[in-house]
């Protein structure tokens, strides 16, 4: 994902960064996957973590924070957040002085711009020090969990299974109500970005494997309740029998408030305390949910525990982590609730 030092960029991944906000359980007080206190991550003496998140005043950001500097204070260690405020040269800038500096054990990467940290990120796994590549890839592919740099563990949403669940979803909602043909419009992000556009091509891809789906609309809905709105006015313009509408949890809000009156399911991308509770009202089928700040706090457990010399998976996604998988249909987020507003 391309990040530039421009205000519209920035503003672009602040918005995508709504799209996967966390889902907790409040029965327990504890994020869905949450490690438990006490681990033996606790062997090995004191250590340091630097988290280079998104930016500090992000929602998001400051979700994983919470996690990372949680859990970091409870297994003998101390956090510090570097914030690049989205701008991707800074961040890199940030990874290269925390490695001369030589005073932190592991890293936790944000990346602003995947392709943009790997050298620097090489450097870190050079000096000794442990990296995990947290919720974005760290390199060019979207298409898998797996480490693109060697020695670098993996704790990340990936896009195009984002986007699969998000068709599946799809699919689940044109099957409640038997419809067939059954008319789908997905709301896509930016057609300007890689990441993406790969999301959208394995929406797609799943929704159009099912017999009897129909792709009745396939334009740009962004990140914004606004843009939502407009594409939603857009779509009835040229399909006004739309049986079910896919996108951002923002862009879905939008297109609700446009959609008063009329029978259509709605799948939200976004498991924000709002959209959790519009799928538990029942006014949204279903909205894709991962646990934001238990990510932080797994992030941080993974790193830990390989500085102080323990085994640890290098590839890991952050799916694991959810109730349903991610897939947050009325039935899964029973006793749900997200872990911070939008």
């Amino acid at each position: 994902m391309k990040t530039t030092t421009t205000g519209l960029a920035a503003g672009v991944l602040a918005g995508l960064l709504g799209l996967t906000t966390a889902c907790v359980a409040p029965a327990t007080g504890t994020a869905a996957g949450s490690p438990a206190a006490g681990t033996s991550a606790t062997a090995g003496g004191h250590k340091r973590i630097a988290f280079f998140g998104f930016a500090r005043a992000n929602a998001f950001a400051s979700a994983t924070w919470a996690g990372i500097e949680e859990y970091a204070k409870a297994h003998d260690a101390e956090a510090e957040f570097f914030d690049p405020n989205f701008d991707a040269q800074t961040q890199v800038q940030q990874i290269q002085d925390a490695v001369t500096s030589k005073r932190f054990d592991v890293f936790v990467v944000q990346a602003n711009d995947g392709a943009a940290v790997v050298p620097a990120v090489k450097q870190a796994v050079a000096a000794g020090i442990t990296v995990v590549a947290e919720f974005t890839p760290v390199g060019t592919r979207y298409d898998t969990a797996e480490s693109q740099v060697p020695g670098v563990i993996t704790l990340i949403d990936v896009p195009t299974d984002n986007g699969r669940v998000l068709g599946e979803l799809g699919v689940a909602a044109c099957r409640s109500r038997k419809l067939d043909p059954c008319e789908v419009a997905y709301l896509e992000g930016f057609k300007s970005l890689p990441l993406d556009n790969a999301r959208t091509e394995a929406a797609v891809k799943a929704l159009t494997a099912e017999p009897g789906v129909k792709l009745a609309a396939r334009v740009e809905g962004g990140y914004t309740k606004e843009s939502g709105r407009k594409a939603m006015q857009d779509v009835l313009q040229s399909q006004p029998g739309v049986d079910v509408v896919i996108g951002s949890s923002q862009a879905v809000a939008g297109a609700e408030s446009v959609l008063k009156g009329k029978d259509v399911l709605l799948v939200g991308n976004g498991g924000s305390r709002q959209a959790v509770r519009a799928v538990q009202e029942g006014r949204w089928f279903a909205t894709y949910c991962l646990p934001e700040r238990t990510a932080g706090a797994k992030a941080a457990e993974l790193g830990l525990a390989k500085a102080r010399g323990q085994n640890v998976s290098e590839t890991n996604s952050e799916t694991s982590l959810a109730p349903g998988g991610g897939k947050g249909t009325k039935d899964a987020l029973a006793g749900v609730q997200g872990e911070y507003d939008e």
